[in-house]
């Protein structure tokens, strides 16, 4: 009799070791998804941050055209030590501050530059009077209609990815609590 249980009791423990390496990779599986679905949690609320910055800078570009008194110039940049006391002894600084928002090239690559020969016919050119301006169709109108429309847009756009974001968080939340 003491044989047979000693025999029933070596199958329960195989039994509990199998079941305990069951959940071990089960607890491993579970834990590489969960590693998984936070490196997409991050990587999308880092990608929707920066979306959000972008259009906050373009929604300031279209408001300097559109709407001036809503236009926001871009903070002054801070002179470090050095440069300080070469322009309190006088002296100019030679770097130029790039624009736009750090880190995109935002607004540094935005700019249009004409080069025209400079070959005799250009300059032939040049000295003949030019000719007379077009009539025009319409009296000159202010443009503040035509913005309206971009700024809502973008606006639309921003509170789409702060939803986004926020929907985000807490099914992220909910995930975690659930593991």
């Amino acid at each position: 009799e003491m044989e047979g249980s000693i025999e029933a009791l070596k199958g329960e423990i195989e039994g509990l070791e199998k079941g305990i390496k069951a959940l071990d990779k089960a607890v491993a599986e579970a834990t590489e998804q969960r590693k998984a679905e936070n490196s997409e949690y991050k990587e999308l609320m880092t990608n929707n941050k920066l979306a959000v910055e972008v259009l906050a800078w373009a929604k300031n570009r279209l408001n300097k055209f559109y709407n001036p008194s809503l236009y926001r110039p871009p903070a002054k940049a801070e002179l470090s030590s050095q440069d300080r006391i070469v322009v309190s002894m006088g002296g100019t600084l030679t770097t130029t501050v790039p624009g736009g928002i750090a880190g995109t090239n935002i607004g540094a690559a935005a700019a249009l530059v004409q080069v025209a020969a400079h070959n005799a016919i250009e300059q032939q050119r040049r000295r003949e009077a030019p000719p007379p301006p077009p009539e025009t169709f319409e009296p000159y109108t202010t443009k503040g209609e035509e913005g309206r429309g971009a700024v809502a847009m973008i606006d639309l756009l921003v509170k789409d990815l702060a939803k986004e974001m926020q929907e985000a968080g807490v099914s992220e939340k909910d995930a975690q609590a659930d593991y």
